[in-house]
């Protein structure tokens, strides 16, 4: 089944919550004083399994679960559609768009400003104007973003396209919990990449390393795409990138600089820590 396919069966076959937040933090417990678990962008429709003051306990698409303020959310009622599931849906290719009151970048500061992958209803696309689109925002305002932004494509990208992709990413911030291009984690970042290829993985490192969908590989034998998972031993893995080739690998890290970077896997740091290469099926 099509990866966005699935991902709309899913937002329409439970109650459900939409973020209004360009990007969500995911708490351990309902409180920002405890630690951010993973993160949910503008427009995804998640699972609401608990309500307490002020928090909502979610399972996001990838059934990951935390606590999220209230307050950066949309209850959907019983009628409700899940937002973007369906129609003329846009989504964000640039690393970030912003989405104004009205066509003109001049006239005012941008309603907000969303993250890569964020997907939008289109509800017009003026002739007159080309370059402009339109959307209808989950709290129903209307905003407008310009075509450039976006994209109505999304197929799956073949192994070399992601890499091409990846490289776009290099120098954002490394974010603990980050799903977004505001700021990734290293698990964040794979699974990003790997999406874009279709492919629907865990969350968490250690997770993605014991995933059924791909196979162990060994060092020698490794191609690019394939995924590098470090840590003090195999089954205690903390870190994880895509193997791009010529023994090099991309990655979401706080080693030398916290940014996402391209390393050497030769690198004494690296080739010490590494203990799992996989390749998915």
């Amino acid at each position: 089944m099509h990866l966005f396919m699935a991902m709309a069966m899913f937002a329409a076959s439970i109650p459900a919550a939409v973020v209004l937040k360009p990007v969500a933090n995911m708490y351990a417990q309902p409180s920002d004083d405890t630690e951010v678990v993973s993160q949910a962008i503008y427009g995804t429709s998640v699972t609401v399994t608990e309500e307490r003051a002020g928090w909502l306990h979610i399972r996001t698409a990838d059934d990951y679960s935390g606590w999220i303020p209230t307050a950066d959310t949309h209850r959907l009622g019983a009628g409700d559609k899940p937002y973007a599931a369906a129609g003329r849906v846009a989504q964000v290719e640039s690393l970030f768009a912003h989405i104004y009151r009205e066509p003109n970048i001049t006239k005012r500061q941008p309603l907000l400003t969303v993250p890569f992958e964020t997907r939008l209803e289109v509800i017009a696309e003026p002739q007159d104007n080309w370059r402009w689109l339109e959307v209808r925002l989950p709290d129903d305002r209307s905003g407008w973003l310009q075509r450039g932004d976006v994209t109505f494509d999304t197929q799956p990208l073949s192994i070399d396209a992601a890499i091409e992709l990846s490289r776009r990413f290099l120098g954002l911030p490394y974010t603990w919990g980050g799903t977004s291009s505001f700021g990734y984690d290293c698990s964040g970042f794979t699974q990003m990449l790997c999406r874009r290829r279709g492919v629907v993985m865990p969350r968490d490192a250690d997770l993605q390393a014991g995933w059924q969908g791909a196979i162990p590989v060994r060092r020698e034998e490794l191609k690019p795409g394939d995924l590098l998972f470090f840590g003090s031993a195999a089954d205690h893995i903390t870190h994880t990138g895509m193997y791009i080739g010529e023994g090099k690998f991309i990655n979401a890290t706080t080693w030398i600089h916290p940014v996402i970077q391209i390393c050497e896997l030769s690198d004494a740091h690296w080739s010490r820590l590494l203990v799992a290469c996989r390749r998915v099926k």
